[in-house]
């Protein structure tokens, strides 16, 4: 099946190809929504039990995603039409996974996380988006910034710090920022040197960049703003 779609290289086509990444976003983020909330606040018996009693399926599904991450990506460079299923059912997945972390908080915390979230992460796509500065020159400190909070969370698990914990949390929120602003601007790069000629295997992984993004930020602003939960 080919999936490739041109858009007319001019302002107009850009800001429709915008327009299906982030209707694709959307999917993603409110399906994530909808299962995290079915898994709150119909099924909480299940949650708990298998939270305190079935360790097992969570750490399973934690894995599952991962594969999931890598196969949408796979998928979507091949401009496959399997691509969007699985971006979806990831989706889906990660909705599961976050009820796990959300029930740790007040709700008044998640909602304040996930509003703050959505502001910083249109107000960094409109910078991405409009912004005449190269943002290419900052991926590899956004990247090599990643992989040192991860490292640190790692070692942070077995030393338990506080102020640790929440420095990491500060620096995971300007490191996705930062992403968000670089992912807007690839994709106008992108589109202009192919001149409109964009598969949606394109759209499809840029939309999954961007997800990852934002449910990163929304984490770490939870972690931050739930600290005392």
């Amino acid at each position: 099946m080919n999936n490739t779609s041109i858009y007319e290289s001019s302002e107009a086509g850009l800001n429709s190809f915008y327009a299906r990444i982030y209707s694709l976003v959307g999917m993603g983020i409110t399906l994530s929504a909808l299962i995290a909330a079915m898994m709150l606040y119909i099924f909480p018996e299940n949650l708990i039990q298998i939270a305190y009693g079935m360790p097992l399926v969570y750490l399973g599904a934690l894995i599952l995603e991962v594969v999931l991450v890598f196969v949408a990506t796979s998928m979507a460079r091949k401009n496959s039409g399997a691509a969007l299923p699985i971006f979806l059912a990831y989706s889906a997945l990660n909705g599961f996974t976050l009820s796990f972390i959300v029930m740790r908080y007040a709700q008044t915390t998640v909602v304040s996380a996930f509003v703050t979230a959505a502001l910083v992460f249109f107000a960094m796509s409109i910078i991405g988006r409009y912004t005449k500065k190269d943002l290419s020159g900052m991926r590899k400190a956004l990247y090599a910034g990643l992989i040192g909070i991860v490292i640190a969370g790692l070692v942070n698990m077995f030393l338990g710090s506080g102020i640790v914990s929440l420095l990491i949390s500060v620096v995971g929120v300007v490191i996705f920022s930062g992403l968000i602003a670089y992912d807007n601007q690839l994709i106008k790069n992108v589109y202009y040197q192919t001149g409109g000629n964009v598969g949606n295997g394109w759209a499809i992984s840029m939309a999954l960049s961007l997800y990852l993004d934002f449910i990163n930020i929304f984490l770490y602003l939870l972690r931050l703003f739930g600290s005392r939960d």
